[in-house]
């Protein structure tokens, strides 16, 4: 289990990465911003598909929904920012 979440992170994280970068772009589309926005929105706000006091279901849905989010938003970003952040990352 601890394996698993540690690999989880790790996506979650260069994922996050790659998300800030595009974010900063001089090319950044606005559905981007909007996107991240609605994410953030998401995660902060106290309205969840399953609420957060069931104890651990609550919150499996945050760890579920966020990374996917986050991964449908950089497969559809323009491939010219999309290698940036490749070469970036790589160098």
């Amino acid at each position: 289990m601890l394996k698993r979440l540690t690999l989880l992170w790790t996506v979650v994280r260069g994922d996050a990465r790659q998300l800030w970068f595009a974010l900063r772009h001089p090319d950044a589309p606005g559905w981007l911003k909007w996107g991240t926005a609605l994410i953030a929105l998401y995660l902060f706000s106290p309205i969840d598909l399953i609420p957060d006091v069931l104890p651990v279901i609550g919150m499996v849905d945050d760890l579920v929904l966020v990374p996917l989010a986050i991964r449908w938003l950089l497969k559809r970003l323009p491939p010219h920012i999309a290698q940036a952040g490749a070469r970036r990352r790589a160098g």
